[in-house]
């Protein structure tokens, strides 16, 4: 659904003690604010504070602090407060002695406290007493007290530019700028007893960052995160994520996003980072001498970048670095910072976020790969003819090559079954079902030799038709590298572009100087040529060739291996370069949208029943998206193979009936209002794996009602007993009476329903009207 037109609908829990009570369903009207919306709040004024950068803000109740930074002359240690709903600034009442002014420094809540940590001080106006600091002030929200805390034993060493966050009732500070050199360290404190607290340094594991500063942190799922950053002169955009628990860092790859996916935000520093529900938002710094204004978010649960389109009716604010972000409820906060020419900003931006459950489409099919329910197909693979169990309905969409070996092996199964003149164990299947197999499940599993495939690569490829993707082993093992070399191999021979460049990337991304000539050996082996370039000029790299040559693994190689790398290193081919657009494939979305579309109609197995007309469908898939038809088809599985399609006691509209199965099918939550009404209680009585589509059905209802839909959505909110809706509809119609009866659809409400209206009207007209009415007559 387009976030142009979509508005924030409160969060929807499941209650599942009324799910087949359509009744109890209420949307609760009220004031809505435009998803993905940029809107210029009133900016500071100078009688309040200065226009700053490098400072801090955090969010306290229905209030943003802003606490020191630099007016372009001056460090500053002033507190400021900003009221979200007021939207008003006023300078925060303080007593005791604040920080000295600072900037770079860190500021985190905990409990009702305020804590700022080190930074930078000194006057650079005269560029004198510089120094970074490492001390831990607290201010307290209620009584407007700073206090320093004295901390006993070893300190962290004095920093500026680095991050700071609160996990598990500690402080946790990460690298920074010491005045010499960036750090990597990493330091915690217990904020509970102020008495007995002392400063830790953390053995950390894992992948750990590159020394850094000027980067944010945010905190997701448990874990934190730390996106670019200044390194030195090496600035990446790498996104690391730490786990508090074990201390261990990881580097998150990018080597799953497809070409055509939306890549990372470029490398940059002094940008901002904060986490809301599952997502990471990152927001301005400074790009390879660039301030972009993009809003960038992070899936934690698909590990995918996006960009974020603004609303139509967005407020962007300019690009800029060294400003500060918060999270209040489901809204996004930018304070100030340095813009163009080196301006300090004094503005402040709201970003209203979008809080939909996510699409579990690939979680589901995935659960039914891994299940081995319902399976219908059985892939006997390689020399060893060993068996890999799957679901036509899935293979065929995805795989065309597949698909026609799978209509190879049913023709051949019904050929045998006609000779043995076995009445009904054929793949024939009842009449109304074109093409289909036997829906009663008796029908022998279909059994499909593929002799160019082993069992592991096979399994992966499969786990890609399920799921769009590959689970990556451990990155550089040399036998992992070459498994999924195996899996290119068969995704070449299979045409799927999509898994062949995921496999392409994960490779290209694995080589390094222990495992180079292992790939290049195999690739030269399995006819590869892209990768076997790839290692080649690897090998041949400046920095790599002496080191690659020394190696035991060199001395193996095979003749005419060592000949091609001295040649290239000799003389390197002249480097072609092609316009040819890279072929991605198409996605899971795309393939089962085609399959619903009527491409797995030879495959279908199921009939549902809308009101006694059919409509074909595939077990595997209803079962994989819906707890009620997988247990359905599990235990309760009709003789003749037909269901009749219900949402409780009431039977929906034929169109919304259609929107249903793109939900299921492919997760496609577009519909007319009219249709969310009929479903909005769906995941309830189909069990569906989260209600994402009752979020998504009522903000239709909520934000699309309109005079010219709103006689559709009367019929519908009637027959579906949604009292509340119908009021609303009501309500439209006597506020816009004369627009409405003018519409065409009037004429043909039933009865009772024009009987609503007039009553609606009769109520709405006041008597002074009456009585104006009756003097006219």
């Amino acid at each position: 659904m387009s976030c142009k037109s979509t508005k924030v609908a409160p969060s929807v829990d499941f209650d599942h003690s009324c799910s087949d009570s359509v009744e109890y369903l209420t949307l609760n009207f009220g004031p809505f604010e435009t998803v993905h919306r940029w809107r210029r709040l009133p900016p500071c004024d100078e009688f309040v504070g200065a226009r700053r950068s490098k400072h801090t803000v955090v969010a306290y109740r229905d209030a943003i602090y802003v606490f020191g930074g630099d007016n372009g002359k001056n460090m500053l240690n002033d507190l400021l407060r900003f009221d979200v709903k007021d939207c008003s600034w006023c300078r925060a009442f303080t007593t005791g002695t604040p920080p000295a002014p600072r900037y770079h420094h860190s500021a985190v809540v905990y409990g009702s406290s305020m804590f700022v940590f080190g930074g930078y001080t000194g006057d650079i106006y005269s560029n004198s007493n510089l120094k970074n600091k490492n001390d831990l002030f607290e201010y307290k929200f209620a009584t407007g007290q700073w206090t320093e805390w004295k901390v006993e034993g070893s300190l962290p060493v004095a920093r500026s530019a680095h991050g700071a966050t609160v996990y598990s009732d500690k402080l946790w500070i990460f690298a920074g700028y010491d005045g010499n050199a960036r750090l990597n360290d990493m330091w915690t404190i217990s904020l509970q007893d102020r008495e007995h607290a002392c400063w830790e340094e953390i053995e950390q594991s894992g992948e750990i960052p590159p020394s850094c500063c000027n980067f944010p942190v945010a905190v997701c799922r448990d874990k934190m995160f730390v996106f670019s950053g200044q390194s030195g002169a090496k600035i990446t955009n790498n996104l690391f994520q730490f786990e508090f628990k074990g201390h261990m860092w990881t580097r998150i790859p990018t080597e799953h996003l497809l070409r055509g996916s939306p890549p990372p935000p470029q490398r940059r520093y002094g940008h901002t980072m904060v986490a809301f529900d599952r997502h990471l938002y990152v927001f301005g710094g400074a790009a390879d001498n660039t301030l972009p204004n993009e809003l960038h978010s992070y899936d934690v649960d698909s590990q995918t970048w996006e960009v974020i389109q603004p609303s139509l009716d967005s407020e962007m604010p300019s690009g800029r670095l060294f400003h500060a972000a918060a999270v209040i409820q489901d809204a996004m906060y930018i304070f100030g910072g340095t813009v163009d020419n080196n301006v300090r900003s004094g503005e402040m931006y709201r970003f209203q976020f979008s809080c939909y459950p996510k699409c579990t489409l690939h979680e589901d099919y995935g659960k039914l790969f891994e299940n081995r329910q319902f399976c219908d197909v059985e892939f006997i693979l390689g020399e060893r003819e060993e068996r890999v169990l799957g679901h036509i309905a899935i293979v065929t969409a995805r795989c065309q090559w597949l698909r026609k070996k799978i209509l190879q092996a049913r023709d051949r199964q019904r050929q045998n079954s006609e000779e043995g003149c076995e009445e009904g164990a054929g793949a024939g299947g009842p009449r109304d079902i074109p093409g289909g197999t036997r829906a009663s499940g008796n029908q022998p599993m279909l059994e499909v030799h593929i002799r160019e495939a082993e069992a592991q690569p096979f399994e992966v490829l499969m786990q890609f038709l399920y799921t769009d993707k590959i689970q990556y082993p451990r990155r550089g093992h040399v036998q992992d590298v070459l498994l999924i070399m195996d899996v290119y191999k068969l995704a070449l021979s299979f045409k799927l572009s999509r898994l062949e460049q995921l496999c392409v990337q994960y490779i290209e991304a694995s080589v390094d100087l222990q495992n180079v000539l292992s790939v290049c050996e195999q690739a030269n082996k399995l006819q590869l040529d892209q990768l076997k370039e790839h290692c080649l000029n690897f090998v041949v790299k400046e920095t790599h060739f002496n080191q690659v040559i020394m190696t035991k693994e060199f001395e193996h190689l095979s003749t005419p291996l060592i000949v091609e790398i001295v040649r290239r290193k000799q003389q390197p081919p002249p480097r072609v370069y092609s316009d040819q657009p890279v072929d991605i494939g198409t996605s899971l979305v795309q393939d089962m949208k085609a399959y619903l579309e009527g491409g797995g109609l030879d495959f279908c197995d199921i009939v549902l029943l809308l009101d006694g007309h059919p409509r074909p469908a595939h077990k595997a898939i209803l079962a994989a998206r819906s707890s009620y038809f997988e247990a359905m088809f599990r235990s309760f599985m009709p003789e003749d193979g037909q269901v009749n399609i219900s949402i409780g006691e009431m039977v929906p509209s034929k169109q919304a009936f259609e929107s249903m199965l793109r939900y299921i099918y492919y997760g496609d939550v577009n519909m007319p209002p009219e249709d969310s009404l009929y479903l909005f209680a769906a995941p309830y009585y189909y069990g569906f794996s989260n209600n994402r589509l009752q979020a998504y059905c009522k903000q239709n209802l909520e934000m699309n009602v309109t005079v010219e839909n709103v006689l559709q959505i009367l019929e519908a909110a009637d027959k579906t007993q949604a009292w509340d809706m119908k009021k609303h509809c009501l309500h439209i119609i006597v506020h816009q009476f004369i627009k409405v009866s003018k519409l065409p659809n009037l004429r043909s409400l039933s009865q009772l329903l024009l009987l609503d209206i007039i009553e609606s009207l009769a109520s709405h007209i006041s008597d002074k009207q009456c009585a104006e009415m009756g003097s006219d007559i």
